[in-house]
């Protein structure tokens, strides 16, 4: 996977030289006037809502970043943002920061060091868009649960032993194990650990049925 940089920028220089030291580099990227039209694009369409890094100055006009960010995080916007900022703007940038922005950058910055941030906001889209996937996979596979196996999931989530399950359902003990080996084979897990595990990580929230 190879996230792609969007630099939104209204200060023209700057946006082509950061962009020309970015493709340098080998990172995909792609830049925009400012953060109302990436905005539309967004909404649009023409901008995917995947995998991938925002490069967002703090200043811009007519839509400051700031204000850009806040749309963003109104559409549930999930992937890692990185203000840049020029000297004044750092109580706004660490504010940013505390209000969900990934990171800032100071202006005038290191290239190294910026790339530096840019890579890492971009492994971090990675990690992020590789549990989203494996959160949506869990959850497919436990809306394909059966009933019955939902109320074993329940069970074995509470930490039951097989005997106490079928006592609990008023089923046999055989048939607690034909529906367990069932739910591990589609939620893909070896163990009721790891079944618990996996569950806890979506938040336990998909065992009721």
């Amino acid at each position: 996977m190879n996230p792609t940089v969007h630099l939104i920028d209204d200060d023209t220089d700057f946006r082509e030289g950061l962009s020309w030291l970015l493709d340098s580099r080998g990172l995909p990227t792609r830049s925009w006037t400012g953060g109302d039209a990436f905005l539309q694009a967004l909404r649009s369409g023409e901008v995917p809502n995947t995998c991938c890094v925002l490069l967002l100055d703090i200043r811009m006009e007519p839509l400051s970043g700031l204000a850009t960010f806040e749309q963003l995080k109104a559409l549930a916007w999930p992937w890692p943002v990185l203000f840049l900022t020029g000297h004044g703007d750092v109580s706004m940038a660490v504010a940013a920061v505390k209000n969900g922005a990934w990171d800032f950058l100071e202006k005038p910055f290191q290239n190294n060091l910026l790339v530096d941030k840019v890579e890492a906001a971009r492994q971090a889209a990675v990690t992020l868009h590789t549990e989203s996937q494996d959160r949506l996979q869990l959850q497919q596979a436990l809306a394909a649960l059966s009933a019955r196996e939902r109320e074993v999931l329940t069970e074995l989530l509470q930490g039951h032993y097989n005997k106490n399950i079928a006592d609990h359902l008023g089923i046999t003990q055989r048939t607690v194990e034909f529906h367990r080996a069932n739910i591990f084979e589609k939620l893909k897990v070896q163990s009721a650990v790891e079944l618990a595990h996996r569950m806890g990580r979506l938040g336990g929230s998909g065992s009721g049925g």
